[in-house]
C-alpha cells in the first residue's frame, strides 16, 4: 500500500513539473513574440549583452513566481488541479505580459527601453526592467492566491471564473500602485531618476530595484489570502500602501544618517565620476527590508 501511494504521488508530481515547464516554455514564446526582431542568441552570445541578460533573468524569475501562484492553494483533485494549473498559469503569464507593457509605458516612459538595452547595452535599464518584472510577479502571486469571490454560484466551475475576475481587479490595482510609487519616489529624489538611468547609472538602478520589489511585496501581502469582501481587502491594502509611502523618505534618511554616517547618498550615487554600487545596493536593500518589516508587523 505504501509503495502504491508513493508511486501515485511521484507520477502526479512529475505531471505537475511537466505542466509547469510547459508554461515556462509558453512564457518564453510570449517574451519572444513581444520582442519581435530580437535575436535571443545574438544578444547573449554575439553581443555579450549583460543588460539584456539581467532583464531576461528578471523575466524568468517573474515567470516562476507567477506560475507558482497557480500551484499553491487547496487541492480539488488531480484532474482539476492540472486544469487550474494550466488555466491560471496561462492567465498569470498574460498578466505578466500586460504588466511589462504598463511598466514600459508609465514607469520608464521618458526613453526607449529597446534602444537602452539592445543598442546601448545599458545595464542600469536592464536592472530596472528585471526588477519591474519581479515586482509585478509578486503582485500577480498575491492576486492569484486565495479563494475568489463567487460571482457565478449557479455556473459549473464558477469559482474558476470568479477567481480570475478577483485576481484581475487586484492585479490592475497593484500595477497602478506600482506606477504611483515610482512617481512619488522620483519626486522625492534630489536627482532625476530617468536621467541617471539613461546615463547607465547602475547604482541608482539598484536602489530603485529594491524599492519597487519592496512595493511589490507590500501589494502582495495586501491582496493575498481568501476573498471575503472588497472593503476588507482594499482597507488592508490601503493601510500598507500608506505606510509604505510615508516610509519612503524616512528609509532614505535612515540610510543616509545612520547606515552611512558622514556620507551623503546623493553624492555617492550621482555626484562622483564612478557611482558607488555598494551604496545603491544598501539603499535598495533598506527599502526591501522596510517593506518586509511592515508586512511582518501588521
Amino acid at each position: 500500500m505504501g509503495d502504491s501511494i508513493w508511486f501515485t504521488n511521484a507520477w502526479q508530481t512529475a505531471v505537475y513539473i511537466l505542466a509547469a515547464f510547459a508554461l515556462i516554455f509558453i512564457a518564453r514564446l510570449f517574451f519572444m513574440f513581444f520582442k519581435k526582431g530580437l535575436d535571443f542568441k545574438h544578444e547573449l552570445l554575439e553581443e555579450d549583452n549583460f543588460a539584456f541578460s539581467i532583464s531576461v533573468v528578471g523575466y524568468f524569475v517573474a515567470v516562476l513566481i507567477s506560475v507558482g501562484s497557480a500551484i499553491v492553494g487547496p487541492t480539488h483533485g488531480f484532474a482539476l488541479d492540472i486544469m487550474f494549473l494550466l488555466v491560471y498559469g496561462l492567465f498569470s503569464i498574460l498578466l505578466l505580459t500586460l504588466s511589462a507593457g504598463i511598466n514600459d509605458k508609465f514607469i520608464l516612459r521618458r526613453f526607449s527601453i529597446i534602444k537602452e538595452i539592445h543598442k546601448d547595452h545599458n545595464a542600469g535599464t536592464g536592472v530596472i526592467v528585471g526588477a519591474n518584472y519581479i515586482a509585478s510577479a509578486l503582485v500577480i502571486f498575491g492576486a492569484m492566491t486565495g479563494e475568489g469571490k463567487d460571482f457565478f454560484p449557479n455556473v459549473s466551475l464558477g469559482f474558476l471564473y470568479s477567481g480570475m475576475i478577483t485576481a484581475g481587479v487586484f492585479w490592475l490595482t497593484g500595477q497602478l500602485l506600482m506606477v504611483i510609487f515610482t512617481w512619488v519616489y522620483d519626486f522625492i529624489l534630489p536627482y532625476k531618476l530617468h536621467d541617471e538611468v539613461e546615463k547607465d547609472n547602475v547604482a541608482v538602478s539598484l536602489a530603485y530595484a529594491g524599492m519597487i520589489i519592496g512595493v511589490g511585496l507590500l501589494i502582495f501581502n495586501g491582496v493575498s489570502g481568501d476573498f471575503y469582501s472588497w472593503a476588507d481587502h482594499f482597507m488592508w491594502l490601503g493601510i500598507e500602501v500608506a505606510i509604505g509611502l510615508v516610509l519612503l523618505p524616512i528609509i532614505r534618511m535612515i540610510v543616509d544618517k545612520i547606515l552611512l554616517p558622514g556620507r551623503n547618498i546623493t553624492d555617492e550615487l550621482v555626484n562622483q565620476d564612478k557611482p558607488n554600487l555598494g551604496v545603491g545596493l544598501i539603499e535598495g536593500f533598506a527599502y526591501f527590508g522596510g517593506a518586509l518589516l511592515i508586512i511582518l508587523s501588521i
